[in-house]
């Protein structure tokens, strides 16, 4: 035998020892999985609910301006209706 091989038994022998998960280690990285989603997932779903009620916000205030903008316009007709009303009335007064 070469020096070589004598080598390699030597570490090969040496390193054979199977490395198993111990129940402990399985433990603390289930531990770590849980608290990681319990910390990611309601930050999610906050900011999926925000989202969404920015969305209908967002929406209303569409309507809103839509309103106002049709509100100021029966405005002016009113307006326009009441002066020919009352020219109207002054008219036919005389």
């Amino acid at each position: 035998m070469s020096g070589k091989d004598e080598l390699l038994e030597d570490y090969d022998s040496e390193n054979t020892k199977e490395v198993n998960l111990d129940f402990k280690f399985l433990v603390a990285v289930y531990m770590f999985i849980f608290v990681g989603l319990l910390v990611l997932l309601p930050k999610v779903y906050i900011k999926n609910q925000i989202y969404y009620i920015s969305r209908d916000i967002s929406k209303l205030y569409g309507e809103y301006s839509m309103l106002k903008e049709e509100n100021r316009h029966l405005k002016q007709n009113v307006e326009s209706m009441r002066f020919k009303n009352q020219i109207l009335d002054t008219i036919f007064i005389e």
